[in-house]
């Protein structure tokens, strides 16, 4: 294991990336509804 200070930044952030990621393909895949896909709204689709 990286001892340094630039090591145990690297390593902690390679974590909170991939745990963020991960939350928000959980959150996002939990709440849609397959009769209802969610749709991203541009001015050009109104």
């Amino acid at each position: 294991m990286m001892k340094t200070p630039v090591g145990l930044v690297t390593v902690t952030l390679t974590v909170a990336i991939l745990l963020a990621a991960s939350l928000l393909i959980v959150t996002g895949t939990q709440g849609e509804d397959r009769a209802h896909p969610m749709r991203i709204m541009t001015p050009a689709a109104r």
